[in-house]
């Protein structure tokens, strides 16, 4: 967006996202935050609690999570939908200002923006990425407009997935829903007359990290983060950050550390688990009874093996700025990701970037499988991260570039390391920048 000069389209929910500044209620934002135009959809509190909370937060998040969670499907959210994904199509055709513009739609909140896009503007070109997990044939189908949001998709150049099983969920979907030809071999679908490319995108992040580069040093935020919480110099930090939802496992989590100090005594008040579970979508009841079961469990475990000056589990329920987000990762020893189901968790990647240290991974939506979540004892698998931990520290001096993964890794040099990536992500910028500067046709992200 910044190197294309494009318009971002998206709701804002604040005050101040309802300025408008120029007569197609958008706004410039400055070269030195981004350099792209931002462009206001204003939604109405009913229109925002049908379409968002409703269908795409009440319907679509649940189906697509393998999660215990039943999806709720409701006639009146889904027009919502409809009428949401129509607001910003308006929105992008008005900013159209050639006849085959670039378009990313972004995630399961417009899945029939594509093809309304494409009846207004025949020869745009139209990328749609699915963030989350894309279900089998059959569990889309539990959706009573699992056609139309497949047509929708369909209007598409290209849809990208996180994964391949993804893409192959997506594929079988329009084939048996919507008898829709699969062209073997090139990941294509057919229909309609129109040819839609099914691709894998992997979400990956900004490297190098311009909020691990303006960190303080690692051990200065392994001093604050422990000033901070009262935690002494020998603990052992083991940090999590996600959203407050019952598709992170952040329940999981919590007990499988009481396990571990059930089982290692020896461990207690040597091991905390830092979690950060921020605020989300608290209005509707699958959120308000998962942060109940969470907040329970968090006392029920501290109570058990708490003292006057030690929680083993310290939940932070409040918004974190990335900023503050990479201290409490630089300072960590151990990492903890464990979503039930994820299309691609990046904190595991952050979580590199911040600081290449040792990183436990669960099994689904992870950068790397190495334990299932919905085991019962992956108290196990902590543990070995946090012996894992203890090595790299007493070998390194808390210094060690290692990353824990199934095998071995050599050692490098981290310096020479970041250098490199420096300098070619600095040539891949330029020459992007360069290509770009040459086309005339208007970008936009819709989201």
């Amino acid at each position: 967006m910044q190197a294309c000069n494009g318009v971002w389209v998206a709701h804002g929910t604040g005050s101040t996202e309802r300025i408008v500044l120029d007569g197609r209620a958008g706004l410039k934002v400055p070269p030195a935050i981004s350099g792209f135009r931002l462009r206001n959809v204003s939604l109405s509190t009913h229109e925002e609690q049908g379409y968002y909370y409703g269908f795409s937060n009440e319907g679509l998040w649940p189906l697509c999570h393998r999660t215990p969670v039943r999806p709720v499907f409701r006639l009146d959210d889904f027009r919502s939908y409809t009428r949401a994904n129509a607001r910003f199509v308006d929105a992008v055709c008005e900013e159209a200002d050639t006849d085959s513009p670039v378009v990313f739609v972004q995630d399961y909140h417009f899945a029939l923006a594509p093809r309304m896009i494409r009846t207004q503007v025949p020869h745009a070109r139209i990328v749609a990425f699915w963030h989350i997990p894309f279900p089998s044939p059959r569990e889309w189908a539990m959706c009573p407009w699992a056609r139309p949001l497949l047509e929708g998709l369909l209007g598409s150049s290209i849809v990208g997935f996180q994964t391949r099983d993804d893409c192959l969920n997506f594929v079988h979907a329009c084939k048996y829903l919507l008898d829709a030809h699969i062209a073997p071999g090139e990941n294509a679908v057919l229909h309609q007359g129109r040819r839609t490319l099914v691709r894998v995108y992997p979400v990956s992040v900004e490297w190098p990290s311009q909020w691990a580069l303006q960190s303080p040093p690692v051990e200065c935020c392994r001093a604050a983060v422990r000033s901070r919480f009262g935690l002494p110099e020998h603990t052992r930090l083991i940090v999590g950050v996600d959203r407050m939802d019952y598709t992170k496992g952040i329940n999981e989590k919590c007990l499988a550390v009481e396990r571990l100090l059930a089982l290692q005594p020896e461990l207690r008040e040597r091991v905390v688990l830092l979690q950060i579970a921020e605020p989300s979508r608290a209005c509707l009841p699958a959120y308000r009874e998962c942060r109940s079961q969470i907040i329970a469990t968090v006392d029920r475990i501290n109570r058990r093996f708490g003292t006057s000056d030690y929680r083993p589990i310290i939940l932070l329920e409040q918004h974190h700025e990335p900023a503050d987000v990479f201290e409490l990762l630089r300072a960590g020893d151990v990492c903890y990701v464990g979503s039930l189901h994820d299309g691609m968790n990046l904190v595991a990647k952050e979580f590199v970037s911040a600081r290449n240290r040792l990183l436990f991974l669960e099994k689904w939506g992870a950068a790397l499988e190495n334990q299932e979540p919905y085991e019962s004892d992956s108290s196990d698998a902590v543990e070995r991260a946090l012996a894992r931990a203890e090595i790299f520290a007493d070998q390194c001096g808390r210094k060690s570039n290692m990353v824990f993964e199934p095998s071995p890794r050599p050692k490098f040099n981290a310096t020479e390391q970041d250098s490199r990536c420096v300098e070619k992500s600095q040539e891949l910028k330029n020459a992007y920048a360069a290509y770009q500067a040459q086309r005339s046709r208007s970008i936009f992200s819709v989201r």
